[in-house]
């Protein structure tokens, strides 16, 4: 989560707005002042009070309002920093925890983090879900996350709610796939409900890229601010972060560099375009191109071949590769220039490539937009598979402090 200034206490201000709206901004202060405390330390009420401002007493009674949810614990004394008897600390609660859940074009999976972030178990299970039914897709899916979900329980963690990334443009408020080409959904109403019934949270939809944009803004290195996340899939997806914040644009829908028209004279591509960065640089693409489609079973068999041919220097492996960093690097440039950011991390099958694609990526950058991007600001994803599902569940907790009343009765 992206640290905020220190606010002002409405309640002691005296800013306008109903005391429920005041009420409703110091808990999401208050919170926020825990969640974003460094790890090992607890802060204590005097603390919390001291740097937002509000008085003890009512931090004291915001502390009772989020204990009570189940939000926070209490952890034994805190001495540092006060004078006199020492505190009670507070942390996030670790036997509450948030479930992500990705549906992709060739798996699904589901993980359980803590509130902190902790991954507590993940799963990934191979699944053909191109040009399926979302029936039988969303079904696999409800049980992967009821295993998921039972494992979390042995560990003592019950669930607040959930994100479910898909590789497609969402309504997220209607909780709506309005196009997902890959697996040949389009207009599909999703019933998130039966993944997991009665979260207190309920369970949100997400562009399977943004997630994973999410995930690294919260596990990446440390201020690194602007950038550009390449997911590699069997599709191509993009998330923006600009400032600490991902952007989607007025409808949600920024960053599909998957579909910025890499070759006009190239192959149709699934979004009903031709030469998209997908139809030279998705994983499709670059196993035909290598020769490698249709010897290989399984997705992650097919890329260990890739990978053995590359390292094995085969010509039409090294090709397949180079094209596709060439192609890649024609579709960064173009929105380094549009939305002027100057880094790029590379996720996916795209990390894995790295060693292969990045001489021609980096070449044609160069080319293409001299200056703009520097080879030490193109770097792979710092969170692995599961990219996509732990920026889910992150952001469903990155809502909850910043609205905890929604888990209050």
């Amino acid at each position: 989560m992206a640290n905020t200034a220190p606010a002002p206490a409405l309640s002691e201000a005296g800013a306008p707005g109903n005391m429920g709206d005041v009420r409703r901004s110091n808990l999401a202060l208050v919170l926020g002042r825990v969640a974003q405390s460094p790890s090992g330390s607890h802060l204590t009420r005097a603390q919390i009070a001291a740097s937002t401002g509000l008085t003890k007493a009512s931090v004291s009674s915001i502390v009772l309002d989020l204990l009570d949810a189940g939000i926070l614990r209490e952890i034994g004394l805190n001495p540092q920093g006060e004078r006199g008897r020492p505190g009670v600390g507070l942390e996030l609660n670790p036997a509450r925890g948030v479930i992500g859940l990705e549906i992709n074009v060739d798996y699904i999976a589901a993980g359980v983090t803590d509130l902190s972030g902790a991954v507590l178990v993940q799963q990934i299970r191979e699944r053909d879900n191109r040009d399926s039914d979302s029936e039988p897709v969303m079904a696999a899916l409800a049980h992967l996350a009821a295993e998921v979900r039972t494992a979390a329980m042995e560990k003592g963690v019950e669930l607040l709610g959930g994100g479910l990334a898909v590789p497609g443009l969402v309504d997220a408020g209607n909780s709506t796939v309005i196009a997902a080409p890959n697996l040949g959904w389009q207009d599909i109403k999703l019933d998130l409900g039966r993944l997991i019934p009665h979260l207190p949270l309920g369970i949100t939809l997400f562009n399977e890229a943004n997630a994973a944009a999410l995930a690294e803004l919260a596990r990446g290195p440390a201020g690194r601010h602007d950038f550009l996340y390449v997911s590699g899939e069997v599709g191509v997806g993009g998330g923006l972060v600009i400032r600490s914040e991902l952007f989607t644009g007025p409808e949600g829908h920024a960053g599909e560099v998957g579909h910025i028209v890499v070759d006009p004279g190239g192959s149709p591509c699934s979004c009903g375009g031709t030469g998209c960065l997908e139809t030279v640089a998705g994983q499709d693409a670059i196993f035909s191109a290598a020769g490698i489609a249709g010897k290989a079973g399984t997705r992650s068999e097919s890329m260990s071949a890739l990978v053995a041919a590359l390292a094995g220097e085969e010509p039409d492996a090294l090709r397949a590769v180079e094209r596709a960093g060439r192609a890649l690097a024609v579709a960064v440039a173009s929105t380094a220039r549009v939305v002027n950011i100057g880094a790029v991390v590379l996720g996916g099958h795209f990390a894995v490539l790295e060693p292969w694609l990045r001489p021609s990526l980096v070449e044609s950058l160069a080319k293409y937009a001299p200056g703009k991007i520097q080879p030490e600001h193109i770097t792979t994803a710092a969170v692995g598979e599961g990219a996509a599902l732990l920026g889910a569940a992150g952001s469903v907790v990155r809502s909850l402090v910043e609205a905890p009343h929604q888990l209050q009765s």
